[in-house]
């Protein structure tokens, strides 16, 4: 959900971002006022549903994931953007069209809005785990499978959006071989 990840992408640059260039803390604080402006668009939809966040039970497998990769950027950056963001570039088109046919067109327009901001985070968070491997020479592809199968409790379900997920620079050769369905 967007509050939670606006709260870990803080994390990200209050606990890494010092040793890394300013572009990284750039990026992630892009990242940061793109979940901030997700989580309004979305608390404002529910207010106009008649309901408010946290009013249904949610998951907590983002904070399962911020636990477990907490030592570690390379991990971080590989299980949160990678697996759990790109996640939602495969779900949200099916669930806008679904939307669509319910007639619910505003909050369609809103998965439509997050949807290609999220490919922008995909794509930051590959960026630098890709910038992060090169800096210490290490195979980018084998890492992620590593990081993704000792840090990510969960599986990575198909089908994929790859076509999404390769306009934000994850290619098919980081997941298909680690996942399930």
């Amino acid at each position: 959900d967007p509050a939670s990840v606006d709260a870990l992408v803080g994390r990200v640059v209050e606990r890494f971002g010092g040793a890394m260039p300013c572009a990284f803390t750039d990026d992630w604080v892009a990242v940061a006022d793109d979940e901030a402006r997700h989580f309004m668009l979305l608390a404002d939809r529910l207010a106009d549903l008649g309901a408010a966040y946290g009013d249904l039970p949610a998951h907590d497998g983002l904070w399962e994931a911020a636990m477990a990769t907490a030592d570690d950027l390379l991990a971080r950056l590989a299980v949160v953007p990678q697996v759990l963001e790109a996640r939602g570039l495969d779900v949200t088109p099916a669930t806008e069209s679904r939307l669509r046919a319910a007639g619910d067109d505003r909050s369609a327009n809103i998965l439509n809005t997050i949807y290609h901001d999220e490919i922008v985070h995909v794509s930051v968070g590959n960026r630098w785990f890709r910038h992060l491997c090169a800096e210490r020479r290490i195979e980018p592809v084998q890492t992620f499978q590593h990081l993704v199968g000792s840090r990510f409790r969960g599986t990575l379900k198909r089908p994929f959006n790859d076509s999404a997920r390769i306009e934000a620079g994850l290619t098919p050769a980081f997941y298909d071989s680690l996942a399930s369905g």
